[in-house]
């Protein structure tokens, strides 16, 4: 039966193909008395042998895309898969117990985690009670013949379906085979939709029910412009699919004529369009899509990619690749931002009941915790400056003393290496991510100490209506073009501009086509957005004059009350 069922669309693009269902199998079982030890033995043994080759092919493949760094962690895994003690155990425990396979098992390896998750001071044992945790998940689900879903293995054409995507999980998205992904929950900013438009995948997300109404190989018709999907469409649903896919093409070929253009408004003005990456692989769309600038580069990836904290040359060498690919455009990095939803395995973080306003982002790195990793990190951004325009920004400042204590950390070690005689750039600029509403609110003062300030929409908009953006029950408050929230940013762009400085947007409403409008009416300098948003953005802008777009703004921002208000006007300027 045809269902049909509307998302947030999340990444622009038309898909049809089978359903990749990126849901954990039901991996429980009874505990049963056998007869026949020496077949739960063989069944283990195959098992064992299945499970060794899927992680070695895992393997291969993370060398290959991800580095032979990355791939390492699979290794343990198959470390525990050949460990003569343990399967030994096991194999004992048929025997001696006379049960099935898969009781022995858990009962076995459910001793070792627990023996070494209680050794809460050896981080070394702690990551080996995870290894065989996921271990033993894949041989269980060998044993019960159940499909583990890895979304690095996928092979042929496929929409993933999923209830939601962690950023690790859209990371091994192979563009040549996922021609789509749609999920249960989220939202336009959550991280598997941003990165969705980096990879340039159509995404419709928050269906609440896709998982409930998709079986694996289910025909899936997705239309990530209007979040419409289709669960097994009817021929002529396929082909209507098929043809707004055309029209969609058809639309960025016209775009693209515009890669080498700048950006400038229907009366001449000129404004910056960057785009967000998160490494320096993403630089291959930030130059097809033709960005005048690297506006965020997100290098908490480069922390969530390792097994262990990077060293200041890997890192060094990330920051170069990405500044030299840019030739000389302006390149703005964020310090790393962990914390809230991006945990590190090897940094061990105490629970918090709410981690998004914890310890995060620069909080740890002024801590006594993150203090050498932040130097670290500052260290190897100041010695790759001498390769391009170098622009370092700081996330999550609540307070002045907060930004004048990390700038007092960036001269320190600046220095530093100028002693140890290490070129330094003497042009780079240090300013902060505007996120936090307290910031926004003195941004006048701060526009006296920073060289720039890039307001991240994201977080400011769910800070500043105390409304998670993740919740689907309050996502109706994530409001980009609520009145407050186009005050607040109004603020700090008359505040940097009083004092000669220039102020960006990373956020996601940098590349929203109703907010671009009221945006180049306050007059922002940097529109920094999803590679795959520029082009659109830049046609937009091309028809906009910023005299008509400064009334616009100044009418949303002093006579209209709601957002609905807002959207209404804007339509009404720009159509």
């Amino acid at each position: 039966m045809v269902e049909m069922l509307k998302g947030i669309a999340a990444s622009d693009g038309v898909a049809v193909a089978k359903a990749y269902l990126l849901v954990q199998p039901d991996l429980s079982f009874s505990k049963v008395s056998v007869e026949d030890t020496t077949g739960e033995e063989k069944r283990l043994d195959e098992a064992l042998a299945k499970s060794t080759k899927d992680l070695q092919f895992i393997r291969d493949k993370a060398a290959k895309t991800l580095g032979e760094a990355e791939a390492q962690v699979f290794d343990a895994h198959l470390m525990v898969l050949s460990d003569p003690e343990l399967i030994g155990q096991i194999k004992k425990n048929i025997v001696d117990n006379k049960v099935n396979a898969e009781s022995a098992l858990k009962e076995v390896t459910d001793m070792y985690i627990s023996m070494f998750e209680a050794m809460d001071d050896n981080a070394y044992m702690q990551e080996r009670a995870a290894d065989i945790r996921d271990v033993t998940k894949r041989i269980l689900a060998h044993l019960l013949q159940v499909t583990l879903p890895n979304p690095s293995m996928i092979n042929e054409e496929v929409v993933v379906i999923a209830h939601d995507l962690t950023p690790s999980d859209t990371a091994q998205l192979d563009r040549q085979f996922v021609k789509a992904f749609v999920t249960d929950i989220g939202g336009r900013t959550s991280h598997s939709a941003i990165m969705a438009r980096s990879l340039e995948i159509p995404a419709i997300v928050g269906t609440k029910e896709i998982t409930d109404k998709v079986k694996a190989n289910d025909i899936i018709a997705v239309n990530g412009i209007t979040g419409e999907v289709i669960v097994k469409p009817t021929e002529e649903e396929k082909a209507t699919f098929i043809k707004a896919g055309e029209a969609f093409a058809a639309q960025k070929a016209e775009w693209e004529k515009l890669k080498l253009a700048k950006t400038i408004t229907a009366d001449g003005k000129h404004f910056e369009l960057a785009a967000n990456i998160g490494t320096p692989k993403d630089l291959t769309g930030v130059n097809n899509n033709g960005a005048e600038a690297v506006g965020l580069y997100r290098t908490e990836f480069l922390y969530m990619d390792s097994p262990d904290f990077p060293t200041e040359e890997d890192q060094y060498k990330a920051y170069k690749a990405v500044l030299e690919g840019m030739n000389g455009k302006p390149v703005v990095v964020r310090t790393m931002d962990i914390g809230g939803d991006k945990e590190l395995p090897y940094l061990k973080l105490s629970h918090e009941m709410n981690p998004f306003l914890g310890y995060r982002a620069l909080r740890i790195s002024l801590s006594s915790l993150g203090d050498g990793m932040f130097r670290t990190q500052l260290r190897a951004l100041l010695r790759a400056s001498v390769h391009g325009n170098l622009r370092i920004m700081f996330p999550m400042v609540a307070t002045l003393k907060e930004f004048r204590a990390a700038k007092a950390l960036y001269n320190e070690e600046k220095q530093k290496l100028i002693e140890e005689g290490v070129a330094v750039s003497d042009s780079i600029q240090v300013g902060i991510m505007i996120e936090i509403p307290a910031a926004a609110v003195l941004a006048d003062k701060f526009a006296k100490e920073v060289d720039f300030f890039s307001i991240g929409t994201n977080d400011l908009i769910q800070y500043t209506m105390a409304a998670d953006r993740m919740n689907e029950q309050v996502s109706y408050l994530y409001q980009p073009y609520n009145p407050s929230i186009l005050r607040l940013i109004k603020h700090v762009v008359d505040s940097a501009h009083a004092e000669g400085k220039w102020a960006g947007m990373c956020g996601e409403m940098a590349g929203d086509q109703i907010a671009v409008p009221l945006l180049v009416g306050m007059g922002l300098d940097e529109f920094s957005m999803s590679a795959t948003s520029i082009l659109k953005t830049r046609s937009l802008m091309k028809k906009l004059d910023t005299t008509k777009m400064q009334e616009l703004s100044d009418r949303a921002l002093n006579d209209c009350d709601t957002m609905e208000e807002v959207v209404a006007l804007v339509q009404e300027y720009v159509g």
